[in-house]
């Protein structure tokens, strides 16, 4: 073997050598990556922004992976959590999916049924009524003669409600006077309540809510049910 082999073999064992340092300083550099980040596990991120109090479905979410290590306690991991689920705030495109995001929806109890009606948002709603908060729904009307004075009236003490939808431009022909957005909220009502709500949607010249605070019942006395600013001097 003459001295330029020699210098060929001793330059292939250099090569050799000095990818065998390269790969196991790649292996050394993943061992200590996989040493930090850990395991991988699934989670969902939100597809799209979601309203408050919607009701939440698999295919509102997509999944990804995250190393376990840097995902919370609260991370939800399984869809089947979502069952009978509704957002508690918005959720915006690109969160990861918590199990405190979403609540139970209301269920009716027995002797309910669930009857819908648009709110003025200005002044019905204004934002605060939220599902499982208690209202009283009022209804104000013109007098039915000229001389009859106009009235208020406590249609439904404690409503409960079970669903805000989204917020909704009225069209110009609507018969909401003045409104130009209004809410379709859900309610929990007895046959007999869900008659009188049904009638003041219909007849009364506005109807309104009144929010009713956490953890107390506000029923009216039977004097206050009815109010004419003639009655109050």
């Amino acid at each position: 073997m003459n001295s330029r082999q020699r210098r060929g073999v001793i330059l292939l064992v250099l090569s050799v050598l000095c990818a065998l340092a390269a790969f196991g300083g790649v292996l050394v550099v993943i061992g200590d990556v996989n040493s930090k980040v850990g395991a991988e596990v699934v989670a969902y991120r939100v597809k799209s922004d979601i309203a408050p109090y919607s009701t939440l479905t698999a295919g509102q979410f997509e999944q990804v992976t995250v190393p376990k290590r840097w995902l919370s306690d609260s991370a939800v991991t399984d869809l089947g959590a979502l069952r009978d689920k509704m957002a508690l705030t918005a959720l915006k495109k690109g969160s990861l999916l918590q199990s405190d995001m979403f609540v139970d929806k209301p269920k009716l109890q027995a002797g309910e049924q669930e009857i819908a009606i648009m709110i003025d948002a200005s002044t019905g709603v204004a934002g605060k009524i939220t599902p499982g908060a208690k209202v009283n729904i009022i209804g104000t009307y013109k007098g039915k003669k000229q001389t009859d004075p106009d009235l208020s009236v406590v249609m439904v003490a404690n409503a409960r409600v079970i669903n805000v939808g989204k917020l909704t431009p009225l069209e110009k022909d609507s018969d909401k006077k003045n409104a130009t957005e209004a809410v379709p909220i859900t309610f929990a009502l007895t046959t007999k309540d869900t008659q009188r709500v049904a009638y003041a949607e219909s007849f009364a010249v506005h109807v309104r809510l009144a929010l009713v605070a956490p953890g107390t019942e506000s029923t009216p006395n039977p004097n206050d049910h009815f109010y004419t600013l003639e009655g109050d001097r």
